[in-house]
């Protein structure tokens, strides 16, 4: 019951408006006072949470985003995917999810992936006659995969948390990325084909034009095969691998596509900053709360509850699932984050689940509340692209909810799905 009116109070407040990391802060700091009438260390409570070397890899892969984005790479790799799968069926909706595929490599944002892909392949896939509500959830979908496919923001800071390997973490969420852009793409070929016929289909391209479309993108499909390759092999941390794909989006930038200048370079600096600064911000915050969680026992009794009720694994995860779902109809991800799994660690831990499962199981249910209203951020990224009605877009992305639905169940029955990559991994 003490567990339930937390959270309620705790989303109520949240719902008021006040910005999340102030709202999680004092939340935490009013229980404090409430239970035990001081604050206590709470300073030395958020500068442990805080110190810990593998969040430096946030504002690095943070910088290495925006360097790409701003070196105009975009449409090149859509130009390319394009003309490599021009000839399909649907060709224009998997060239579009083949290039978020690519970029989620390199951005790790969800908005970032929907916000630069769609600006590209929305205008083109309505030219040549897609149903508009089908390439906005098309784009809206595609876009998802910016957090599932390393690196990944809510993957390292469920890492710091849970005291996982980021490198195992990314690894874990290659295949089933992979998986869910397969499936997305499946779709996509089989609605072509029987609903729109009328598309228009460009001949094969020959082998000298797909030679000399994959060396127009070469530099920005060798990015996230330096960063994930280093890691696997062992040679890279999380966190040297994104200094290193920093370093080497900068050379890219600069050197090859000679579109980063000096502004560039500090406005890219500059808006890394701001959203790193942000997920600290949080991140301190969160930290206040789980220590009120953990002063008052709150994990323990999560662990009783489970016991009590003789809850398996299976149906433990489908129980937090279905939480978790409807929490991302209203909250942002990070949040979700951060309340959730300091608490439901201990139970983990007690009924044996993988951490790394887990983990990618989260994500992709994140991944959903991208894309489901009222709180969806790729639908209302979608909308300031084309300013079409909210509820076109929304009809055009439920055919995709269903989809990640049914790849998050696979993923929850086949685990090595997941931990197969991760557990190939040099250390």
């Amino acid at each position: 019951m003490t567990i339930a009116v937390l959270f309620v109070a705790l989303l109520l407040l949240l719902f008021t408006g006040l910005p999340i990391f102030a709202g999680l802060a004092a939340f935490g700091g009013a229980l404090l006072l409430i239970t035990q009438g001081e604050l206590g260390s709470v300073t030395e409570v958020m500068f442990g949470e805080m110190d810990h070397y593998l969040l430096v890899a946030i504002p690095l892969f943070a910088f290495m985003a925006y360097l790409m984005i701003r070196s105009k790479i975009v449409d090149d790799l859509y130009q390319t995917a394009y003309t490599l799968t021009r000839h399909l069926p649907g060709g224009l909706g998997i060239a579009t999810i083949a290039a978020c595929t690519v970029f989620a490599a390199i951005s790790g944002s969800s908005v970032a992936t929907a916000l630069t892909i769609g600006a590209v392949a929305i205008p083109q896939m309505v030219r040549y006659g897609y149903d508009p509500r089908a390439a906005y959830g098309l784009v809206a979908a595609g876009g998802t995969l910016g957090i599932l496919i390393p690196p990944s923001g809510p993957m390292i800071l469920y890492g710091v948390i849970t005291d996982t390997s980021i490198g195992a973490l990314f690894m874990a969420g290659v295949v089933p990325g992979l998986l869910m852009a397969a499936v997305f793409i499946a779709w996509s070929m089989a609605t072509t084909a029987m609903k729109h016929r009328h598309i228009r289909r460009e001949p094969r391209a020959s082998f000298g034009e797909a030679l000399h479309a994959l060396r127009k993108a070469l530099w920005a499909l060798s990015l996230p095969v330096f960063v994930l390759g280093g890691m696997y092999a062992g040679l890279f941390t999380a966190t040297e691998a994104a200094a290193a794909g920093a370093w080497l989006a900068l050379l890219i930038g600069v050197l090859v596509y000679r579109t980063l200048n000096l502004r560039a370079i500090w406005e890219a600096a500059v808006d890394a900053s701001r959203i790193s600064a942000m997920l600290f911000m949080i991140l301190a915050g969160a930290s206040v709360f789980g220590h009120v969680l953990t002063k008052l026992r709150i994990p323990q009794q999560m662990v009783e509850l489970v016991t009590a009720a003789h809850m398996g694994a299976i149906g433990f995860l489908l129980t937090m699932m279905a939480l978790i779902f409807v929490l991302g109809m209203f909250l942002e991800s990070i949040s979700i984050i951060l309340i959730t799994t300091p608490v439901i660690l201990p139970v983990m831990h007690h009924l044996g689940i993988n951490p790394v499962w887990y983990g990618v199981l989260l994500v992709i249910n994140l991944e959903l509340a991208q894309i489901t209203p009222p709180v969806g951020m790729n639908l209302f990224t979608i909308k300031a692209i084309t300013n079409a009605p909210l509820g076109t877009i929304v009809r055009g992305a439920m055919p995709y909810v269903v989809l990640m639905i049914a790849v998050m169940g696979m993923v929850m029955l086949w685990p090595q799905i997941a931990l197969w990559l991760p557990g190939t991994m040099r250390n």
